[in-house]
């Protein structure tokens, strides 16, 4: 398998939009948990929609994964 190949690019991308969900989820649960917010940030975590994102992420990105493995 190529990086560069432009035929497995759109499972690349899918695969990096699934990790990018569970590690930008899995960051905020952390920093909630240490009882941090952003700067400016308004209203309360929501754990139920973070759990929700991640468990998307952990979808999309093995549907990335198996399809470059596959092709």
């Amino acid at each position: 398998m190529d990086i560069f190949d432009f035929d497995s690019l759109f499972s690349q991308a899918i695969l990096a939009l699934g990790a990018a969900l569970v590690l930008g989820n899995g960051y905020a649960m952390f920093q909630d948990r240490r009882g941090r917010k952003p700067k400016g940030a308004e209203g309360e975590f929501r754990k139920g929609r973070a759990w929700f994102l991640m468990a998307v992420g952990v979808i999309i990105g093995s549907w990335g994964l198996a399809s470059l493995v596959s092709g």
